[in-house]
């Protein structure tokens, strides 16, 4: 992410990456295809996160309440390293390519949760329906936290997020 910063995405190369990482350029490509690989490498450990929360939220909770414990569960797996995700997302908000990457892996983790609640016995449509609300109010939610320096913390400003939008189609 320093490299990234500091030279900006496409002036890196994966040299540079494993120059900085105390790697050999083989070793890097064991574990990345490329470069890009290197800000999208957590999307499998935020899957099992968001995919074991549904399977352990209380029996009985409603759909969007689950939803909403899913996306503060990934809001505190992302907040324990808030310069590095200001980081991810300043480069990737600077590439279109890498925007592109984003809302793929963002659609996969929606896809995701939605399987996740029709294992525990929810409608597709439905399922669908809260997975991809809430997915859009933690983007909601994460862009906020983002402008706002990245202060604060993530996982409360999401909390919120999920709080307003519940309150707001309550109200209707």
């Amino acid at each position: 992410m320093e490299l990234y910063t500091e030279r900006g995405f496409d002036q890196t190369t994966v040299a540079d990456i494993a120059e900085r990482a105390g790697l050999t350029k083989r070793t890097f490509f064991r574990h990345y295809a490329d470069k890009r690989d290197v800000l999208f490498a957590g999307v499998g450990p935020l899957r099992e996160l968001v995919v074991r929360t549904v399977a352990e939220a209380p029996a009985g909770l409603p759909p969007f309440a689950v939803v909403s414990l899913v996306f503060e569960a990934a809001a505190e797996q992302l907040h324990a390293a808030p310069d590095i995700v200001k980081m991810r997302q300043a480069v990737i908000d600077a590439h279109l390519e890498l925007r592109e990457r984003e809302l793929v892996k963002l659609a996969t983790l929606t896809e995701s949760v939605t399987e996740a609640l029709r294992e525990r016995g929810h409608d597709e449509w439905l399922a669908r329906l809260v997975a991809e609300t809430g997915m859009a109010a933690f983007r909601v939610a994460f862009a906020r936290w983002i402008a706002d320096g990245a202060g604060g913390s993530l996982t409360e400003t999401v909390r919120e997020s999920m709080r307003v939008l519940a309150a707001t189609v309550a109200a209707g």
